[in-house]
């Protein structure tokens, strides 16, 4: 049963860490692009229509956001399910 909770904090924690990474890259191009050429913030390509790109950089800063916060939690988690041992 321990290795199984292993596991499974070792995948979430996986999980936030991408999570923030991408998040982060994503929030991070939307930043760039509204700095470099505002011009480009209508949409975020002609695939998507619906979605413009600062919406897209305010989702990505939340999501990385989440991530980081399971990252964290998790890590926790496994320091804690460490010193009992």
């Amino acid at each position: 049963m321990n290795r199984i909770r292993e596991v499974v904090v070792a995948t979430v924690m996986a999980i936030g860490q991408v999570l923030f990474l991408f998040g982060l890259l994503g929030w991070g191009y939307g930043v760039l692009i509204e700095l470099t050429h505002p011009e480009w913030l209508s949409r975020l390509s002609h695939l998507t229509g619906t979605l413009r790109l600062d919406t897209f950089a305010i989702a990505c800063f939340i999501l990385s956001a989440v991530g980081f916060f399971i990252w964290r939690l998790t890590e926790q988690l496994s320091k804690q399910d460490q010193a009992r041992n």
